[in-house]
């Protein structure tokens, strides 16, 4: 569960919940507290956002808000979406940056940045098919790119 504060008079709560055949997104907003209006999306497979419940929550925006409000509300979670993004990948090559501090041959720095990015980024980071034929220096210069990448 996820609360979105849209003003200080109301917030969105998204929630992920399995359903017989997938998932579903389901979002609630609230107004001081109680319940005005309630959505979901039904997925059969990954969702394409920029962030989590990206969907779910311009849908119950646009369905309870009209007009400037609506989009401003959008624009509020849309930028708060690619902070959150933005913050934890900041993280993930922070720490993977910490290869070349903990480590001393390069085979090792690689290594670990690999591991790193594979911990942090999960199924968003697949390194090319002929990773293990590529030189030391050709897999340093790529991950510093991907590392550098992250950083804010």
């Amino acid at each position: 569960m996820k609360t979105f504060d849209l003003s200080k008079d109301y917030a969105v709560v998204c929630e992920y919940k399995k359903t017989r055949m997938a998932f579903k997104h389901e979002a609630t907003i609230m107004q001081n507290g109680c319940e005005v209006y309630k959505t979901k999306c039904c997925y059969q497979n990954r969702t394409w956002e920029s962030y989590d419940f990206q969907s779910v929550l311009h849908k119950a925006i646009s369905g309870y808000f009209k007009g400037d409000e609506a989009q401003g509300f959008m624009d509020k979670v849309d930028g708060k979406g690619a902070a959150d993004v933005k913050s934890s990948l900041g993280s993930v090559g922070m720490v993977a940056a910490f290869g070349d501090i903990l480590c001393s041959t390069p085979e090792e720095k690689n290594s670990w940045k690999m591991r790193m990015l594979k911990a942090g980024m999960g199924e968003g980071f697949q390194p090319p098919d002929d990773w293990d034929q590529l030189p030391e220096k050709e897999k340093q210069r790529r991950l510093d790119g991907a590392i550098a990448s992250l950083r804010p």
